[in-house]
Formats: structure tokens, C-alpha cells, sequence
């Protein structure tokens, strides 16, 4: 949460941190701002609002330099205001920082600052940073930072500029948000996150927890907070810029909508050959014995990942016969979870680096756990710690509701549940090729469904005065129940629940009237005559009943008001499928009601602070 970004070069930093906030402000939007270090001493401009404010005060009052730092706010302590906008500087006004992260110590240290003189004029953790760097500084800038970090409790990333010192950027990785530095010709950059950075650099590194680098025009040094030297090969930058531009669509989240064809295609390939059923999943680090020798999986995730988890759960459970547990990760740590050798934790993460996540994660190593991540960005600190990790190939995800990010995952537990299911016995051949023959149609299906996408529109006309939805699965559609009814929520700020239809009796069927708008995920399946059935209960009781159906299903289609299908397929893929509609009717929801899609109210797109 929160977007950095700095610049240190011989050109004016203004523009590139301008263009690094843009591509940055699916961190965060409460407020953004910069500072530049010209001759005289430092400029900073800050404002509560989008980067688009930022832009307006820069228009009236320019600000000049050949570095600088600048950042895009998710408020966390203090509430989105000019003051409490970074970056924050000292009491001489001739030092500023920028952090994301939370500094769980910051009102003692606050206390100890204000008694030895500081005047600290915001509600941020994030002010007494500026002052310790200040209380400290007896031998320059990098000793100073490298002080004031040891009085740090929590988590943290932060960039810094002085004007007392060479032309110098100190970029420094606590504990949780990550840090990348970007490396150019007489020229670098430090963001927290890759898109800042494209089109601008060739070659990244990504900064470990406990480095520092210090950035000039001329090079740059990496160190240990604890001293040491570090030496590291930087890698190169291999994502075009056009993957942070939204090519003809109006919002990222249409165009990651309709990426999802090769996002699917992506992750499935060189993974599972159709013809012989054969699934191969090198990355995974676990050899047959030690696959068959489990005798539990236990996934944690978040959010949408936390859904994907669970389809996980039942396919895992139907093809590989391993008991499953899923936890929402940051209720992982409120019971010991008792692991071993023989348990597989498997933390799932669009980003890699979702604090609550990456904890458990480290839980589960620490007592004894083998790990497999399934995670999209390669290098991230999930990927980097877990055992083994499979990537989901969807490419850069910058609309804050995830869709394209979500399939991948549905596909690479797929992959997982059936290499286990193989390895274990429990899975032939023919059923192997079966199941790889339908995941690799998904992304045609998916296509040809999106070529039909026009009905949304007028759907969402007709509902977007409706104050509730209800959300109804059952077995694997269950949650994607849970997750049709977040994407709806995220964006339209519409309330909407997931349910499992069985449940409805059980209190829920209360709420419904000749009003609400019931979802129900009912295509063909073990499960369908029930679904029917609880369609049925809705329409006893005047709800207006939004079906998700397979093609061709006329009994399903007569029973709804409105009948949205999905084509024919197994069980296996139809979470998939039924995913798609629920995706565009929160988004046409959303348009019509006039909601910022890409940048929800009161949301970060990656969740770096507990």
C-alpha cells in the first residue's frame, strides 16, 4: 500500500516523479506528494486527493531539481489531509522522507522526539522518521538513516533526500514493503513497484529485507543495516511499457477482464500436455515421496485469493484425496496452527507481498512446514520465501478488483490439485487428460463469451438503484458466490453477500423481497437440481433471480429473470467460466452508477501493512 517513487540523475526529477505517481496510484490515492532538491534548499508540494491535485498545485507553483522523492498515500495513521500528506520533512525543513508501512512505535517515539525539542505537525507515523534521521545526524545522511532505523518497530520502506549532501537518494527495506531499484545511464530510480519504472530503465534489483541502497548519479551502493557489503546482480526489465497503459480501454479493470484468454493460456503452458495427461510442475520443488507422504494442505491467502483457496480446498480434497484447511491469513496467527513435515502450507498472493499472507507464511516455515506459494510477481518476498512457488503469469494487474489475477490462480491450483491427485494415485491417466483437454478450452470459452458481452449494459441499467444483492452457490461454486458478491461490493459500493444456497433457510431467505436480486451460480452438475431448488425458494418469495447457467439449459433459463450461460463444461472448469459474468456485471454496475472502477473508495490494490 502507499506508491514511492525517487529520482537522482542529471535531468529535472519533476516529470519522472510525476509519471511514477500516475502509474502508481493503484497503492493508494488519499493524497499524494513530492519534494525536489534545488540549489537553494528543498521544494515540497503535497495535497490530500489523487496524483491529478498534485499535478494542479505543480501547474501554479513549479518545482525543479535533479532529485527527489515523491509518494501516493493510503492512509493508515492520520486521516487523508494536506499535512498528513508525504513526504514529511524535519524541523529544519532541509531533510524529507517518504515511507510506506507502519511504525507501530511512532507515538512513543513522537513523545521522546517532542521532549528533546522536534515540532512535529502531523498525525503520521510516519513524521518521526524526518526527526530521527535529524536527532541522529552527527556524520552524514546514510549514518544517520542507518541510526534512526534501529528505534524503528514495525514495518517499513523509505527513500530520503537531504539538502546538506551530495545529490543522494538513501533507500532503505525494513521488514514488509518492498523497494526496487531502478538502474540508468547516469541516472536512478527507487519505487515500490515495477510499473513506475517502465519504459524508463532496463535493468532492476530488488532490494532484500535489512538493505540499503544509496543512490547518485553516478552509481550506486548496497549494503546491510548491520554493515556488511552487498553484491548483486541486477536483472533485466523484460515488461513493455504498454502493460501500465490501458490500450483503448476505459479502465484497467475492462482491459484485464478481456487479458484473461492469455492470462489462462499462460499459466497453464508447458505445465499440462492434453494428449498424455502429463503434468508438469517442476517448480514445486517436491519430489512423488514427499507428495505422497502429505497428509495435509493448508492454504492461506486473502480477499479474492482467499476464494480462489477455496475452490482450491474442493479440488484438491476430490482429486488428490488430501484433507484440506484454508485460513484467512490474517486470522492465521490468532490460534498456534499445528504443522509439521508432512503438512503443505500453500500462501496464495496476487502480489507477493500481502503483509498478512507473507506472516503466515513464515509461521508455517518456522514450524517445520514445507511451502509452495502461488504467487504473480517473480521475485517478490512470498515467491522468494516459500520452498517452492508456481507463478500465475497474468502480467501486471493494476485495477484494485483483481479478475485476471483470480482465473490465473483458479488454473494454477488446478494444475497443483491434479499433478498431487497424479502423483497420489488417485487421478489416471484418462481422467488427467480429461481435465488437462477442458483447462486448455477455457481460454477460447472465455473469448467467445467476452464477444457477448453487450447484455451487461442494460442489466446493470435495471438494477443500479438496488441497495443488496444476494450471492448463492453451492459446493465449488460457492465461492465464487463469495467472490461475484466482493467484486460487486469493491466497486459499485453496492452491499452485496455470498451464500451457500443451502443456507439461505437458514436466515437469509428473510432478506428477500420483490426488490433484491438474487445471483445464483447454477450451471450443469452434481449439484444442479439443488441449485434449482433454491431458485425456486427465491421465486416463492417474489426475488428477482439472476442466473448463471450453462448453455442450453432451458429449464434453469425459465425459471430466472435473467439467464446469463457459460458454455458446457466439466466440473473442474466451470468455476472459471461462471467467474466472467460476475466480473462484468460488477464492473457495468459499477459504470453506470458512476464509481471510480480502477480506484475504489477507501482500497489499496496491495495490502503491505497488518
Amino acid at each position: 500500500m502507499c506508491g514511492i517513487v525517487g529520482y537522482v540523475g542529471h535531468r529535472d526529477a519533476v516529470p519522472f516523479l510525476l509519471r511514477g505517481l500516475r502509474r502508481l496510484e493503484y497503492r493508494g490515492y488519499d493524497s499524494a506528494g513530492l519534494a525536489t532538491r534545488n540549489g537553494a534548499g528543498l521544494e515540497v508540494r503535497k495535497s490530500a486527493g489523487k496524483v491529478s491535485r498534485l499535478e494542479s498545485i505543480l501547474d501554479a507553483r513549479p518545482a525543479h531539481g535533479t532529485i527527489g522523492i515523491a509518494h501516493t498515500r493510503w492512509a493508515t495513521h492520520g486521516r487523508p489531509s494536506d499535512s498528513n500528506a508525504h513526504p514529511h520533512i524535519d524541523c529544519t525543513g532541509r531533510l524529507a522522507v517518504v515511507h510506506n508501512g507502519i511504525i507501530e512505535n511512532h507515538r512513543a517515539l513522537r513523545r521522546t522526539l517532542a521532549d528533546a525539542g522536534h515540532t512535529l505537525r502531523s498525525e503520521t507515523d510516519t513524521e518521526v522518521i524526518a526527526h530521527l534521521i535529524e536527532h541522529y545526524r552527527t556524520n552524514g545522511l546514510v549514518a544517520a538513516v542507518e541510526r534512526a532505523v534501529q528505534d524503528l518497530r514495525g514495518a517499513y520502506a523509505l527513500v530520503c533526500i537531504s539538502a546538506e549532501d551530495p545529490p543522494t537518494l538513501v533507500a532503505v527495506r525494513g521488514s514488509g514493503s518492498p523497494l526496487v531499484i531502478g538502474l540508468g545511464a547516469g541516472e536512478h530510480l527507487v519505487a515500490s513497484d515495477v510499473p513506475a519504472l517502465l519504459g524508463l530503465v532496463d535493468e532492476v534489483l530488488v532490494l532484500e529485507e535489512g538493505e540499503v541502497a544509496v543512490l547518485e548519479p553516478g552509481g550506486m551502493k548496497l549494503s546491510t543495516l548491520s554493515g556488511g557489503s552487498v553484491t548483486r546482480r541486477p536483472s533485466e526489465l523484460t515488461m513493455s511499457a504498454e502493460a501500465a497503459e490501458k490500450s483503448g480501454f476505459p479502465h484497467f479493470m475492462l482491459k484485464e477482464i478481456h487479458e484473461q484468454p492469455a492470462a489462462v493460456r499462460d499459466t497453464l503452458r508447458e505445465r499440462l500436455d492434453p494428449e498424455s495427461g502429463t503434468v508438469a510442475v517442476p517448480e514445486l520443488k517436491l519430489t512423488n515421496r514427499e507428495m505422497i507422504g502429505l497428509n495435509r494442505l493448508s492454504f492461506v491467502a486473502c480477499g479474492t485469493s482467499w476464494h480462489a483457496a477455496l475452490v482450491g480446498k474442493f479440488m484438491i480434497e476430490s482429486l488428490a484425496r488430501l484433507p484440506v484447511e484454508v485460513d484467512v491469513a490474517s486470522e492465521y496467527g490468532a490460534r498456534p496452527p499445528i504443522l509439521d513435515g508432512r503438512v503443505l502450507t500453500v500462501p496464495i498472493s496476487q502480489s507477493g507481498e500481502t503483509a498478512d499472507t507473507l506472516a503466515a507464511l513464515r509461521a508455517a516455515r518456522e514450524r517445520g512446514s514445507r511451502t509452495v506459494a502461488i504467487c504473480n510477481v517473480v521475485g517478490s518476498s512470498v515467491a522468494r520465501e516459500a520452498d517452492g512457488v508456481i507463478y500465475t503469469r497474468a502480467g501486471l494487474e493494476i485495477g484494485v478488483a483483481s479478475t485476471k489475477a483470480f482465473t490465473s490462480q483458479l488454473v494454477a491450483i488446478a494444475v497443483l490439485a491434479l499433478k498431487l491427485g497424479v502423483v497420489r494415485g488417485y487421478v489416471d491417466r484418462e481422467t488427467a487428460q480429461g481435465i488437462a483437454s477442458a483447462l486448455g478450452e477455457v481460454p477460447d470459452q472465455i473469448a467467445r463469451m467476452l464477444e457477448d458481452g453487450g447484455r451487461f449494459a442494460a442489466i446493470a441499467r435495471r438494477f443500479r438503484d438496488a441497495r443488496d444483492f444476494l450471492y448463492l452457490g453451492r459446493g465449488i461454486h460457492y465461492p465464487i458466490a463469495l467472490e461475484g458478491a466482493l467484486k460487486l461490493k469493491e466497486i459499485s459500493y453496492v452491499h452485496a453477500e455470498g451464500y451457500a444456497a443451502g443456507e439461505m433457510k437458514h436466515g437469509p431467505l428473510a432478506l428477500v423481497d420483490e426488490t433484491m436480486p438474487v445471483v445464483a451460480i447454477a450451471p450443469r452438475g452434481p449439484l444442479h437440481e439443488k441449485m434449482v431448488s433454491s431458485i425456486e425458494e427465491v421465486k416463492a418469495r417474489d426475488g428477482i433471480v439472476i442466473a448463471i447457467a450453462t448453455e442450453g439449459d432451458e429449464e434453469t433459463a425459465a425459471r430466472a429473470d435473467i439467464a446469463l450461460t457459460i458454455p458446457r463444461a466439466p466440473l473442474w472448469t466451470q468455476p472459471l467460466l461462471a467467474t466472467l459474468p460476475l466480473q462484468l456485471l460488477a464492473y457495468h454496475m459499477a459504470l453506470v452508477r458512476g464509481c471510480d472502477i480502477d480506484q475504489p473508495r477507501n482500497l489499496a490494490k496491495s495490502v503491505t501493512v497488518e
